[in-house]
């Protein structure tokens, strides 16, 4: 069984962060690790709290995942200080860790600011030139490429800056209010537009998390590039068309919306569930 290990923060509701990444690689067919790199207190309204990881704790946590059971990708989410972005580029180095997918997560879809410039910085120059794929929204993609992304043209250019800066492909997530979530992979100099599906779904909470341990997935399996991005966008598209509604807020989507089997099964209330043979 191939394995994937994500790095990342947890997400108490269990909609997005570590929760999210390990439900959608044990529904994409890998054997889930994780390495925390902080707590969060949070629902689908928001985050209350967030207590973070110390360097030395992360490092143990990826020494120890390394040393035994070696994963065949790696899928980085939210870091938000400088100090665990330099001990997760270090020990990826370390390990000759491949199949990176990197989640450049700096900017809510709000707009606001997630990680703090020195972290910024630290990321650019130490994590994502480790990476064989980044996938950042358009706000993140502004943010690494310097450019303004107002059209489906400027993401082109925003992606292929941003490749040739990292030496990695980019998957750039268009988003609802661009051009109805058509995404652009730009890898080896040439780009590719992978059509959203329009699903009118307000439940949202995760999606990039999601996306990207997709896409680790399917890497660790041995599809390439472009069929573990196409791969990963029809996970997403079935997750969401699910239609879960859960929580007040901007809820999770069901990641397992295509598990089934005797342990998946509810109970039967108007039979009773009492297995025969029970005493």
């Amino acid at each position: 069984m191939k394995t994937a290990l994500t790095i990342a923060g947890s997400d108490s509701s269990g909609g997005a962060g570590i929760q999210a990444d390990i439900k959608t690689m044990t529904m994409n067919g890998v054997y889930a690790m994780s390495a925390i790199t902080a707590l969060t207190a949070q629902n689908t309204t928001g985050v209350t709290g967030i207590m973070e990881v110390t360097p030395d704790f992360l490092k143990e946590q990826i020494d120890n995942i390394f040393t035994d059971i070696c994963p065949d990708a790696v899928k980085i989410g939210m870091v938000s200080s400088a100090g665990l972005i330099c001990e997760i580029s270090d020990r990826l180095r370390f390990y000759g860790a491949k199949h990176i997918v990197a989640d450049p997560v700096m900017a809510a879809t709000s707009g606001a600011r997630l990680i703090k410039e020195e972290a910024v910085s630290a990321l650019k120059t130490k994590l994502l030139p480790l990476a064989e794929i980044l996938t950042p929204n358009l706000l993140e993609a502004e943010i690494l490429s310097g450019i303004k992304i107002s059209d489906g043209s400027d993401m082109i250019q925003a992606a292929r800056r941003i490749s040739e800066t990292y030496g990695c492909a980019v998957l750039c997530k268009g988003g609802h209010s661009l051009n109805d979530a058509n995404d652009l992979l730009f890898a080896d100099g040439q780009y590719t537009w992978f059509p959203g599906k329009h699903i009118d779904n307000p439940n949202t909470h995760g999606t990039g998390c999601t996306l990207s341990s997709a896409i680790a997935s399917n890497l660790a399996k041995g599809f390439d590039l472009f069929t573990s991005v196409r791969r990963a966008k029809d996970y997403i598209s079935c997750a969401l068309a699910a239609m879960l509604d859960l929580g007040k807020g901007s809820g999770p989507m069901n990641h397992a919306f295509d598990l089934s089997g005797e342990f998946a099964k509810e109970a039967d209330v108007t039979e009773g569930n009492r297995e025969s043979g029970a005493k």
